[in-house]
């Protein structure tokens, strides 16, 4: 059975640093482009991440700054998300998902048309003093 699950959330300082895994089970990781999504309360649904299938091409949400990096160890059938200098408005559940038709030079960061296919349950992130 397929399956996503999203680890390494919890509570951390700002300016403080996670390191969430997305470890993916039933399926080789190989072919599948993996996205990062987030929503905090009151909030829709944004796609901050993103790695295609190669893990040659890699994008981010302009709101992150520069203080994520996404990156895939297939090998362990896993894709990372390394956040840094964190800050209480990056407080969300963070979701993992599996595009199985990735292409070459590109991610998506949008679910459009239903574009992910599988999705983990999410990990909380929250940022606070």
């Amino acid at each position: 059975q397929l399956q996503l699950v999203e680890s390494g959330g919890g509570l951390v300082q700002p300016g403080g640093s996670l390191r969430l895994s997305c470890a993916v089970s039933g399926r080789t990781l190989d072919g599948a482009g993996i996205g990062w999504f987030r929503q905090a309360p009151g909030k829709e649904r944004e796609g901050i991440s993103c790695i295609n299938y190669r893990g040659d091409t890699t994008n981010y949400a302009d709101s992150l700054e520069g203080r994520f990096t996404i990156s895939r160890d297939n090998a362990k059938n896993t894709v990372y998300l390394h956040m840094n200098s964190l800050k209480p408005e990056d407080t969300a559940v963070y979701y993992c998902a599996a595009d199985w038709h990735s292409y070459p030079g590109i991610c998506f960061l949008e679910d459009s048309k239903g574009r992910y296919d599988d999705w983990g349950r999410g990990t909380q992130v929250t940022v606070s003093s």
